[in-house]
Order: structure tokens, then C-alpha cells, then sequence
């Protein structure tokens, strides 16, 4: 394929936009002074004495592993609790998409992190402007939860 100048404009607005889409997506992301498995136990532990219900535990390295592929660790958990998800799901149905919560383990080259979406993300992608006490409710769960799964012994 020849890049003609309206190939290489429209491939550089397709990239910017691919970026800002990219920066608007706001984690929260902490530092886990134990390794990937160890802090995915750790939060699978904190999730099960919560009011919260694990859906999935997915560890894409074994699926990757299974696969006869090499990765990094990275576990993803899905668990919700639909006395703080409901609300949201009333105010736009959409939000559904990003619920139950997610939280992302995975092993970088500063060692072990845990990361979720914001609750201001979640409050720009949706029209949650009605669920604010709902968004703030979701949001410190989500904090104290994770920081009981790094914090230290």
C-alpha cells in the first residue's frame, strides 16, 4: 500500500485520537510490596470478608501459558456488590460495561501493581451525575479493598 499524504493525514487523526482517548481513561494505580500471586490471594481474601462477591478471577499469564505463549503476570478480578453497582446501572445503563468492578494485578518493571478505573472515568464515560453518593460509595470501596491486599504485615 502506497501512503499518499491523505493515507498519512488520516492515519496520524486516527492516532491522535486513539491517544486521547487513551489519556482520558484516569486509573488509580498503587504498589504492591508482594509479588502478582501473592497480592491476587491478598484481594481475593479481602474481597471474600466483604459485602462484595467475586465474579471471575481471570490470570491471563496461565491463559497465555495454556496457550503456549510467554507474558507477564497479570491477574484481572470482576466483583461487584449490586447495592453500590445498581445505582449506577439506573443512571445509565451503559455503565454496565465497567461493572462489576475490575482491578488489574500485573508485574512491571517497578514491580508488582494494582490498578482500577476512577471513579471520575466511570463519571465522564457515563451520565452518572444523578449517582454521585453511588460513584463516591464505589469508589472508597474500591480503595479500601485495595489497600488492605498491599498493605503490609
Amino acid at each position: 500500500m502506497q501512503l499518499t499524504p491523505m493515507r498519512c493525514m488520516m492515519s496520524a487523526a486516527a492516532m491522535m485520537v486513539a491517544a486521547t482517548t487513551a489519556q482520558a481513561d484516569e486509573w488509580v494505580v498503587k504498589h504492591s510490596p508482594y509479588d502478582v500471586q501473592e497480592t491476587a490471594d491478598r484481594l481475593e481474601g479481602v474481597i471474600e470478608g466483604s459485602p462484595a462477591a467475586l465474579v471471575a478471577r481471570v490470570d491471563h499469564q496461565q491463559s497465555a501459558t495454556d496457550a503456549g505463549l510467554e507474558m507477564q503476570p497479570a491477574t484481572v478480578f470482576i466483583f461487584g456488590n449490586p447495592a453500590l453497582g445498581t445505582p449506577l446501572m439506573q443512571a445509565d445503563p451503559k455503565s454496565a460495561m465497567d461493572l462489576p468492578a475490575r482491578v488489574l494485578i500485573w508485574e512491571d518493571a517497578d514491580g508488582t501493581q494494582l490498578g482500577y478505573l476512577s471513579a471520575e472515568t466511570l463519571s465522564e464515560r457515563y451520565d452518572l451525575s444523578d449517582a454521585t453518593e453511588a460513584l463516591d460509595k464505589l469508589s472508597n470501596a474500591l480503595n479500601m479493598l485495595t489497600d488492605k491486599a498491599i498493605a503490609e504485615e
